[in-house]
């Protein structure tokens, strides 16, 4: 079991202010693997003045020499993604070969496509041509709260220190309780980039705790969140009596529409990806949507992928999937999974309890529903597991209101060979976000969602506007 940790605050590795202890729990065996101590108020207090002293010497640096920084920062990224990816695994269950490639890959994915973004940025651009004395200037935010999750931990904090770092925002991260231990190496990576002193802080806690005192402490001026829609709606309350910037993005229920036209692989595609990172991702295509005619045969190749899915520890090497992150997610999806079959229905894979052969670890069976209803609770509620729901339509005009028909708004699928018909979908779908055929988005695409999907955008130029002000300037003086 790896050792205690302490706080980053200030530059310096300190003790937590009073004893709080937190054990975290190995999801493949549900022993504890690690012990951190949860912050106090003091501790939050502490960090946010860290950040808050710091900012005007960051905001004053300038922006060449903050990308040099984030450099630095991916060159020493690249010596410790082994460390972070044996993290990363042991701590919120991904299989050490996905959590080299997708969970570790993507933080130095993220970290260079700013800098690249943030080299042809303009921080002062002129107004127009009409104007030529009027300036417009970007600038940090301020103190920044960033509040990651713990289903893609290096992808959200890279998302967000990298964008605040570069547009000259101070710093508190507040990783998840559930999956810690990566931060803490990303914390040791910060400091020996030499980042200034206060400029990043780190302190664990949980959302009750530190999470709260930092979306309404009044030096913070923003808080970027990633996690789900009901704690993304409790801080957005705290933080409004401050009236700071609040940037979420939130949960989803992201529909996959398969037309009849769509390639052969275009269902056993939909499936695997919804089982990616055992089925814990926002943007998880967890409704698939099947056009009647391919209907029964889109059923019966799902259910054949979905059981020729493997569940194995996340410390074993290979092509399977890991458990899911505690107890109490496990608990939820098996009351869900329970929840499909009483309200009618048809479980094709899967179900509830382990997969055969595990009787420890909180493991859960690829689980594939058909015969469903957009009402049924297995089509309206998130899931976050491995858990796909099939749903059959005879229109695109029905496909649409089907899809759109969510508090959702984060990622939708389409599936046809039809150019025309898939543009008409990309504009019908009320969706941040929409891919195509299996395509993904390319490098610099922004990430975020629509209605209760949250607000803001993660990635490229977007992201980093989000962590800065503007500010228009009349009588520019020529220089």
């Amino acid at each position: 079991m790896i050792e205690k940790r302490d706080f980053y605050i200030n530059g310096k590795w300190v003790a937590p202010s009073a004893p709080n202890d937190f054990e975290v729990i190995d999801p493949s065996t549900e022993e504890p693997c690690a012990v951190i101590s949860l912050g106090s108020e003091a501790d939050t207090n502490d960090a946010v003045a860290a950040a808050k002293a710091a900012l005007p010497g960051w905001m004053a640096t300038p922006v060449e020499d903050r990308i040099e920084l984030v450099e630095k920062l991916v060159d020493i990224y690249a010596t410790r993604s082994e460390d972070l990816a044996q993290a990363m695994s042991m701590e919120m269950g991904a299989p050490i070969d996905m959590a080299r490639t997708q969970q570790s890959g993507a933080g130095i994915y993220h970290l260079k496509n700013f800098i690249r973004t943030a080299k042809s940025f303009q921080f002062e651009r002129p107004l127009g041509d009409h104007a030529p004395n009027d300036r417009i200037i970007y600038e940090a935010v301020g103190v920044a709260a960033l509040i990651t999750p713990w289903n893609w931990p290096m992808n959200q904090v890279t998302l967000k220190v990298g964008a605040a770092a570069i547009a000259g925002c101070t710093m508190v991260l507040k990783p998840s309780e559930q999956s810690p231990l990566n931060a803490m190496v990303f914390a040791e990576m910060m400091d020996e980039a030499g980042f200034p002193a206060g400029v990043f802080n780190l302190v664990n806690g949980d959302g009750v705790g530190v999470g709260s005192q930092l979306s309404g402490h009044s030096d913070v001026d923003m808080v970027s969140f990633t996690g789900s829609t009901r704690a993304g709606t409790a801080i957005s309350k705290n933080a409004a009596d401050t009236l700071k910037k609040v940037h979420l993005e939130l949960g989803g229920k992201g529909a996959n529409v398969v037309f009849a036209d769509a390639d052969e692989k275009a269902v056993k595609r939909g499936v695997l990806h919804m089982m990616n990172n055992t089925g814990q991702s926002c943007n998880a295509p967890s409704r698939m949507l099947v056009q009647r005619p391919i209907y029964d045969q889109a059923v019966e190749t799902a259910a054949e992928v979905a059981n020729k899915v493997t569940v194995g520890s996340a410390a074993e090497e290979g092509r399977h999937i890991g458990p899911v992150v505690n107890e109490v997610q496990w608990t939820k999806i098996q009351d869900l999974i329970q929840k499909g079959i009483d309200e009618g229905a048809r479980l094709v894979a899967g179900g509830t309890g382990r997969p055969e052969g595990l009787n420890k670890g909180y493991y859960v069976r690829p689980t594939v529903f058909a015969d469903a209803n957009n009402q049924m609770t297995v089509a309206r509620e998130e899931i976050f597991g491995p858990v796909l729901t099939i749903i059959p339509f005879d229109t695109e005009e029905e496909a649409v209101e089907i899809a759109n028909d969510t508090p959702y708004g984060l990622t939708n699928y389409v599936q046809t060979q039809d150019g025309d018909r898939a543009n008409r979908m990309a504009r019908a779908l009320r969706s941040g976000m929409v891919e195509m055929n299996g395509q993904s988005r390319s490098a610099g695409s922004p990430f975020g969602g629509m209605k209760q999907s949250g607000n803001g955008r993660e990635g490229g130029v977007w992201g980093l506007e989000d962590f800065l002000e503007v500010k228009a300037v009349g009588g520019w003086a020529a220089e």
